[in-house]
């Protein structure tokens, strides 16, 4: 089977030779293996790691392509390597990311029984191992901080609504289509559910891993999470189905803090302390998981902090997306009238 490894990456010199040097260590056969990079106009080296690798290793593979996204966003970016994909499996990685040496021919495995998405854990890692970036790591792995979806914990084969990091036949998307390139950080939740519409299921196999590197500062994750939250809001304009209720959590804690809030100004503090007696409930309930699954630190106990102020992100992130979102939409629109 021919597999095209596809990356799409934006100022990712830090680290872009560590997944290719994953991609290098790789115990299925390079020659069958296709490696399409594509740089999305990125003001560091990250183009000229692309060229260098393809200089030095273009014998080794199948080929090795470096192309240009123009436009930057990464449904733009994925579009452009699929329209030059030649293989009979699509393989999408993050530049951020690494992976064991049977990382492509476990998930091959799969596919030769049969299967036609397939995709594994995803474990974050830091590069730092100071104090403070495992804390952030922690709150960046939790199931507090970074949502239920199973390939973040599960460990075991099973058909699940999403994947990262996962393979894909070539011909599930030549029956689906392209992503969407107005949506630009929810771009997967859209395809999925176009995947699963048509009948597609995604496997997660517990041989399939890959490690992305996590968040490195709290503003960083701020930002994510923000992020995150805002084109959620805007993807409900074009896609609510792509969704399910726990997306919608923190928008919901949001929205109740505000009312609380009011309710607490006009004499009523029955909310605020409900409210606040439920969100102090569940963090207590997290540390305890993580205080088992990890030694105690002290500085664990600033968990609770940075997950209110991630919630707090992703919450008014969401309610400005759904504020936005028509506006978004309609200057979608008027682009492509003119």
């Amino acid at each position: 089977m021919i597999v095209t490894f596809i990356i799409v990456a934006y100022n990712a010199e830090k680290y872009l030779n560590n997944s290719l040097n994953s991609l290098m260590k790789q115990d299925y056969d390079l020659k069958k293996i296709e490696v399409i990079l594509v740089d999305s106009k990125s003001n560091d080296d990250t183009k000229k790691i692309m060229m260098n690798f393809k200089k030095k290793n273009g014998n080794l593979f199948k080929a090795i392509k470096v192309l240009n996204n123009s436009n930057k966003t990464l449904p733009y970016g994925w579009n452009v390597a699929l329209a030059e994909a030649s293989g009979d499996a699509i393989l999408r990685v993050d530049a951020h990311s690494e992976f064991p040496k049977n990382f492509i021919s476990a998930n091959v495995k799969e596919m030769e029984n049969g299967e036609n998405i397939v995709g594994g854990h995803r474990i974050s890692v830091s590069k730092d191992n100071s104090k403070w970036q495992k804390l952030l790591l922690i709150a960046e792995e939790s199931l507090f901080g970074s949502g239920i979806a199973k390939y973040r914990r599960s460990n075991t084969k099973e058909y699940v609504n999403t994947l990262a990091h996962a393979m894909y036949r070539k011909t599930v998307f030549d029956k689906v289509g392209l992503y969407n390139t107005e949506l630009s950080r929810t771009e997967d939740n859209e395809m999925h559910y176009r995947m699963r519409k048509e009948g597609f299921k995604f496997l997660l196999s517990p041989a399939v891993i890959s490690y992305p590197c996590a968040r490195n500062t709290l503003k960083g994750m701020i930002k994510q999470k923000y992020g995150n939250g805002k084109w959620i809001g805007i993807t409900m304009y074009y896609c609510p189905k792509c969704f399910s209720l726990y997306h919608f959590v923190p928008l919901f804690f949001v929205l109740g803090l505000v009312f609380s809030l009011i309710m607490l100004l006009l004499n009523v503090p029955i909310f605020i302390f409900l409210l606040g007696g439920l969100y102090l409930l569940f963090n207590i309930i997290n540390l305890i998981i993580i205080f088992i699954n990890h030694k105690v630190y002290l500085q664990y106990f600033l968990l609770p902090f940075i997950f209110l102020i991630l919630h707090l992100a992703y919450g008014i992130g969401t309610i400005v997306g759904l504020l936005y979102g028509p506006i978004y939409k309609l200057k979608n629109k008027r682009k492509l009238v003119s």
